[in-house]
C-alpha cells in the first residue's frame, strides 16, 4: 500500500467527513419531506447514507483510512 504525506490524508478525511455529513442531512430531509410514514423515512434515509459510506470508504479508505470521524483521526494521528 502506498503512504500518503499526512495533508494529503487529512484532506481526504475532511472532503469524506463533509460529504457524509451532507448525505445525513440532505437524505434527512428528503425523506421528511417526501413521506410522513416513520419507517419509510428512516428506510430512506439509512439506504442513502450506507450506500455513500460505501462509496466514500471505496474511494478514500485507501489514501486516510477511512475513519470519518476527526475524533478518531485525531487519536490515530498522535499515536
Amino acid at each position: 500500500m502506498k503512504a500518503f504525506d499526512l495533508p494529503r490524508r487529512f484532506a481526504a478525511e475532511a472532503l469524506g467527513t463533509g460529504f457524509l455529513v451532507a448525505t445525513v442531512v440532505g437524505s434527512g430531509i428528503m425523506a421528511d419531506t417526501l413521506t410522513h410514514d416513520a419507517a419509510l423515512a428512516l428506510l430512506g434515509n439509512a439506504l442513502a447514507t450506507g450506500t455513500m459510506l460505501v462509496v466514500l470508504i471505496t474511494i478514500l479508505g485507501a489514501v486516510s483510512g477511512a475513519h470519518f470521524n476527526p475524533v478518531v483521526s485525531l487519536v490515530f494521528c498522535l499515536n
